[in-house]
């Protein structure tokens, strides 16, 4: 077993929480903060992780208690004394906006401490667009931005997933020329 500590990166802990879900028979795919953070370069920061799964909580508890996490008031967050990282299992379905996504769809990410289900970049975008588009949320946005500065986007799934939701494909132009027009990190 890998031993967390204050030092562990987010893409280690998400690494060793994957391993020991997958290593459970607990399929797992980590989307929101984390995945902007890997996509952007940690240029944008998350202390949590969150991730998606059809497994039940008690199920999950088991495979992240050999890790030294417990789960926090009864809820689906978990935290551990060794990480100030938090990890997180929101209720769900994998779904950007009103679009359901198949866990097959997303990457497997291969790193030195086991592999890590993460959301392509292209879904990332569509993750903080959806938070953009529903909410005006201006940082979901920006950190959009970030992911489509350094990541191939697949932008005719991007924009069929526009039409699909419903959304003005305009938001996809505004987010072409602020990535175009913009030199440094938003």
């Amino acid at each position: 077993m890998t031993l967390i500590t204050k030092d562990t990166t987010l893409k280690e802990l998400a690494s060793i929480v994957s391993t020991a879900l997958e290593a459970a028979g607990v399929d797992a795919v980590l989307v929101g903060g984390a995945a902007v953070s890997f996509y952007s370069d940690n240029v944008y920061q998350t202390y949590d992780l969150d991730f998606i799964t059809r497994h039940r909580t008690e199920v999950v508890a088991a495979a992240l208690e050999p890790l030294g996490f417990k789960r926090k008031n009864n809820e689906r967050h978990f935290s551990c004394p060794d990480t100030d990282f938090l990890v997180e299992f929101p209720s769900g379905e994998l779904s950007f906006g009103e679009t359901n996504m198949p866990i097959e769809s997303t990457s497997v990410l291969t790193t030195p401490l086991g592999t890590i289900r993460v959301i392509t970049p292209t879904q990332s975008v569509m993750d903080r667009l959806a938070a953009y588009i529903y909410w005006k949320d201006k940082p979901s946005f920006d950190q959009a931005v970030m992911i489509v500065k350094g990541n191939p986007i697949d932008w005719e799934q991007l924009f069929e997933w526009v039409r699909t939701e419903g959304a003005d494909s305009e938001v996809i132009e505004k987010l072409k020329e602020a990535v175009s027009g913009s030199t440094a990190p938003v």
